[in-house]
This record gives structure tokens, sequence and C-alpha cells, in this order.
């Protein structure tokens, strides 16, 4: 019987491995067959958020949607950066596992629509698309609930942050949401995926465990302030921390999301043992042995 040395399968295995990854890749045709529709698709997307009647707004949304998807159904379209269109967000996670298009469009002055597409990097370069449908403004439970790309909560994303806990990869997504006239959101959740490969968002991870008031442990972590309050919500990598400004009302009405602004202080959260604790007090943070909260067993999704 012939046997087959273990030099040979690591051999194997190397040239199978660069096979694939050269073969995802995009050729030089395919890349020139993408450029050709960028142009429209920039055309499509900055009348998204200039058109001037939200029926030319809504028309061009369908249009660059339609445009899109054909481009990405190029073979290794994922490495494809769509670097011209400025009014869409486009982010690769850390491990470059996907990437997340998002963007909105004005309904009207009081209403906004979030698009967005989960692209997955695929090993034979084929498209694995996933699109989010936003049910933001109809449902009232936004921070209690996992949710699936039928019931997203919608946001344009700029930032992800990948940690694991429990050999499990968690991506931490920060974003923002134009809201309406009065005031702007931003929002930190959690993404990860099933033993499907379908992405779920939310759970318990956003835990008040070390503040004086407890309070409940958060599905997803929501900030609302005044429209021109400038909040920042950031990732500091430095210090390993999301950090975001802490809210006071001008007009001593904390109640009123739309008179939050910030006051010079900063919050954030930490990553520790599957969840992000709350830290109140960013600059005099300090972790005690034995106070790091222990995650919550996921609940099931609340419509």
């Amino acid at each position: 019987m012939r046997t087959v040395s273990i030099s040979s399968i690591f051999f194997l295995t190397v040239v199978c491995k660069l096979f694939a990854q050269k073969n995802q890749q995009l050729t030089i045709a395919d890349t020139k067959k993408i450029s050709l529709t960028e142009s429209s698709l920039k055309q499509y997307a900055d009348q998204i958020l200039n058109g001037r009647e939200v029926e030319d707004r809504f028309e061009a949304d369908s249009n660059f949607i339609r445009l899109l998807v054909k481009s990405l159904k190029t073979r290794g379209s994922f490495y494809y950066p769509f670097d011209s269109l400025k009014t869409i967000s486009i982010i690769y996670s850390p491990d470059s596992s996907f990437r997340i298009f998002s963007w909105q469009i004005e309904k009207d002055f009081e209403t906004y629509r979030r698009r967005a597409a989960i692209q997955m990097n695929t090993t034979d370069g084929s498209l694995k698309l996933f699109p989010l449908f936003d049910v933001a403004n109809f449902s009232n439970r936004l921070q209690d609930s996992i949710r699936t790309i039928n019931n997203w909560i919608g946001n344009i994303y700029y930032q992800i942050i990948r940690k694991e806990w429990d050999h499990k990869k968690y991506y931490t997504l920060i974003g923002y949401d134009e809201n309406n006239t009065r005031s702007t959101k931003k929002w930190i959740e959690v993404l990860y995926f099933d033993n499907q490969g379908k992405p779920l968002f939310g759970g318990p991870f956003f835990s008040f465990a070390q503040d004086s008031v407890i309070k409940p442990t958060l599905f997803r972590f929501n900030l609302e302030y005044k429209k021109d309050g400038r909040a920042r919500m950031r990732y500091d990598q430095a210090m390993d921390m999301i950090i975001y400004d802490h809210l006071i009302s001008e007009t001593n009405e904390p109640d009123k999301p739309y008179t939050l602004i910030p006051d010079g202080d900063y919050e954030g959260f930490k990553w520790v043992n599957g969840q992000w604790l709350h830290i109140d007090k960013v600059f005099t943070f300090s972790l005690k042995d034995g106070e790091a909260p222990v995650p919550k067993p996921f609940q099931k999704d609340k419509q």
C-alpha cells in the first residue's frame, strides 16, 4: 500500500491555499469591468445624498443597489475598493473576513432610511452578500434584542473592532444615525456569525456592573445628543477602549436627548471576559481583581 509522507501533505496544503488565494484575486480584465461601472455608481451615490426630490433620491438608491450587486458578482470583487464612492461607507473587518457597505437616504426632514450589506471574503472569490433591512423606525425595543439581517437597527458604520471570547470571534460595530432634525444618534453593537455563517447583531454585551448605580445589561448601546452637539465615539487602539463624550443637558432637561451636549469628560467601554464593561470616568479607571463581569447566556430574539 502506497503511503503519503507528512512533508508531501504539507506541500499539497500550501499549494492548494496559494491556488485558492490566486483564484480569488481580481484579474486585470475584471478590474476594468468593475471600474467602468464605478462612475455610474458614483453618480447614483451622489444623487442619493443630494437629490432635490425624495423620488429622485429613492430612484437613485434603487439604481445604485442593482448596479452595485451586479459589480460585486464579478469574481474577486471583494478586493475592489470603490474608492470614488465618498458618500458610501465601506469598511473592512480587521481580519479582512468581510466588509460592510452602508449609507442613508433622507426621506423627509424627520425621517432617514439606512441601507447596508455585508460582503464576505470567500475562498473562491464568488459573491456571498447579506443585505440588511432597516426596521429602526418601526421598532420601540432597540436595546434589548438580538437581531438578524431582516430586522436590523440601521446606522452608518465607521469602525469595526475584532475581539475574541471563548474561542469565538466578535466584531463590534460603531456607527451613526442622523435620526431627525433635532438629534443625532451613535451606536455600538456586536456582530457575530451563527453556526450556519449567518450574521447576528446584539446580545448581552454592554455591562454596567462597575457603575455606582448598576443598570441592566444592554444588547446594544446608543448615544443620542443635540443635532450640532458633535459628540465623539471611537475605539482608541492605544487604550484598547471605546471612548465617547459624557453628555449633559444645556437646559437642565436630561430626559430630552436633543438638549444633550459634551461637557469635556469621557466615558467608555473596556472588553472584559466577553463583555464591554462600562467605565464611568475613563481617565480614573482601574479594574480590581474579581470585579470583572461574567457574560450572561444569550436570549432569544425579541421582535
